[in-house]
């Protein structure tokens, strides 16, 4: 068992890293610009808004908030689309639309596809006049679905008005007037109605980025980033990781991923350059796509300036059983309780890891409890962790989860329970809320009462299970990875040919990257939803598809064949998943 350097604490207290992470995959179509999905503006509307105003209302509490760059310039997008009046997003044009009345069948279903989707529980069946447009909708869809000719332009724009308010956020609809008005009115709402409700979207996205600048300014929170478009990148490097985790993991027909060490580069590169664009800094560290992890991952990490990066508890057990020549781990959880300093090969760079028992209870539990019940069992947890530490330094806890996901399953979006939470926190005498810069600072002070171990092994994984088995490994994953690395070979073989201009170059070299996002491969497997599973197919076989039209080659027959179909009905929709299978 590594060793830690130990110094007489008798004051000892627990330093808490609360991570969210904010992330959305890339939905735009790049041929023409257009949105086929609309998570990233109704998070914006409904998560990001409220979990700044979380933290502007505890300016004592303090996070780390992890923003994906290619999140970032989804939000900018919609920002100029505001800006100019060229709404590139169906359901959100169809919200400005003054005569609804006029639209075709086509529209008029996708706004029936649309407007339902979300956690009924939370969000539909306390609305009564919400409720009723969804049971006209039943009505309608069982007389078959060309009869949505005949939904009057009204029914549309009630249904739109409704959709737009349940994804509004907490903090949104107990400040604004408007959103208090229009859910009172119910119905009958008029195109002046929508179009105010349309500006206020808009102001809320465009304040997004400018909340957390501020609040990072102020020195309350970090600001961190992740590798650009998402990638999972020990996999870009060496489909082999997988294998570190699970020997006998099946692999794509392809060996390797062609070029995936510039990838990766190029990936690193631009995040970092994102971050100093948005942020006005360089990220001080990066949560890696999904938690993934190797020693390969980690040496490009430093090399592209970060200190400190963080991954799942059981890549950190593989890793200690592996120093440990396979030894049981020792009783005592204190061992996940604090930084470690890793041996890359090249930089070394700090590396935190995740209490995964505690990230799964904000993710999937306490969404059926009362807030504040929720919140007390939380500090429970940790009061408990920090009386059972061992040695004198300070334990180091870390909780990293999705800062979107799980809201919308808890009442009011989790307004009780962040509230109650951060306002233990920041009055509790033993637990000092921090972020991982400040906890790699104090590193270097001799007198802390926090320290690091070292780690000479990596065994390469997730923070999923600790393995790469939610993106690689069953048929369909792997048909996915050789069908991207036949458009890769075809890339660079285009690339090198100067058949393409610069700006040609560029839109080739930006969908390229939108495809090697590790969302997916999350999101096949039959033991996901069909409809997302379908929406996620179809975008998937979409950009693989433009990737060939940018490089001028006809895409492969193949893309038009789906490549997974989804049967289950997996926690929380599928969006998140337990970092241990349960």
């Amino acid at each position: 068992m590594p060793q830690s350097n130990t110094k007489q604490n008798v004051n000892k207290k627990l330093h808490l890293i609360l991570c969210w992470h904010m992330h959305q995959p890339d939905y735009r179509e790049y041929l023409n610009g257009e949105f086929v999905l609309p998570w990233t503006y109704l998070h914006a509307m409904k998560d990001y808004t409220d979990m700044a105003f979380h933290l502007e209302q505890h300016p004592q509490a303090r996070a780390v908030v992890n923003f994906v760059p290619i999140l970032v310039e989804q939000l900018q997008d919609y920002e100029r689309q505001f800006k100019s009046g060229d709404i590139r997003d169906a359901l959100l044009g169809m919200l400005n639309h003054e005569r609804l009345d006029e639209l075709g069948d086509e529209a008029r279903q996708h706004i029936l596809d649309s407007c339902f989707k979300s956690n009924h529980t939370k969000m539909l069946k306390p609305y009564r006049a919400y409720q009723h447009l969804f049971d006209l909708q039943k009505l309608v869809e069982g007389h078959g679905r060309e009869n949505v000719t005949y939904l009057s332009g009204q029914y549309l724009a009630d249904l739109l008005v409704w959709y737009h308010l349940v994804w509004m956020g907490e903090s949104m609809r107990r400040s604004s007037e408007l959103v208090a008005r229009l859910m009172t009115k119910g119905s009958q709402f008029t195109y002046t109605e929508r179009k105010e409700l349309f500006d206020l979207i808009g102001e809320i996205i465009t304040g997004i980025v400018p909340r957390y600048r501020k609040l990072a300014e102020r020195g309350q929170i970090e600001i961190s980033s992740t590798p650009y478009n998402h990638p999972i990148v020990p996999l870009l490097l060496d489909f082999a990781a997988a294998r570190e985790s699970e020997p006998n993991a099946p692999l794509p027909q392809a060996s390797h991923y062609p070029g995936g060490l510039s990838r990766v580069h190029s990936h690193l590169a631009n995040a970092v350059e994102s971050h100093r664009q948005n942020f006005g800094t360089v990220p001080y560290g990066m949560w890696p796509s999904e938690g993934g992890v190797s020693r390969a991952a980690l040496k490009l990490l430093a090399e592209h300036g970060c200190e400190w990066t963080a991954t799942g508890q059981a890549v950190l057990a593989n890793s200690l059983r592996r120093e440990m020549n396979d030894n049981p781990l020792p009783g005592s959880s204190g061992y996940l309780y604090k930084p470690y300093l890793v041996e890359t090969g090249g930089k070394p760079i700090h590396c935190f890891f995740r209490d995964d028992g505690l990230s799964d209870k904000i993710g999937f539990e306490y969404a059926k409890w009362k807030g504040d019940d929720a919140a007390a069992d939380f500090v429970h947890h940790l009061e408990e962790i920090l009386r059972n530490a061992p040695g004198d330094d300070d334990p180091v806890v870390t909780v990293i989860l999705d800062g979107e996901n799980a809201w919308e399953y808890y009442p009011y979006n989790a307004y009780y329970f962040l509230s109650e939470l951060y306002s233990r926190l920041e009055s509790h005498a033993d637990i000092c809320t921090t972020t991982f810069h400040d906890c790699v600072r104090a590193l270097n002070d001799p007198d802390s009462p926090v320290t690091a171990s070292k780690l000479k092994q990596m065994v390469a994984g997730s923070w999923v299970y600790g393995t790469f088995s939610t993106w690689i490994g069953s048929a369909d994953k792997n048909r996915g990875w050789d069908l991207l690395c036949e458009a890769k070979r075809s890339y660079d073989i285009v690339m090198s040919s100067g058949r393409l201009n610069a700006d040609e170059m560029r839109l080739a070299t930006e969908q390229l990257a939108d495809c090697e996002g590790s969302d997916w491969f999350w999101w096949f497997g039959d033991y996901n939803s069909a409809m997302s599973v379908a929406s996620f197919d179809a975008l998937f076989r979409r950009n693989l598809s433009n990737l060939y039209r940018l490089l001028k080659l006809p895409p492969p027959l193949e893309l038009q064949h789906v490549i997974s179909v989804g049967t289950g009905e997996p926690a929380m929709g599928g969006a998140m998943r337990r970092s241990e299978a349960v």
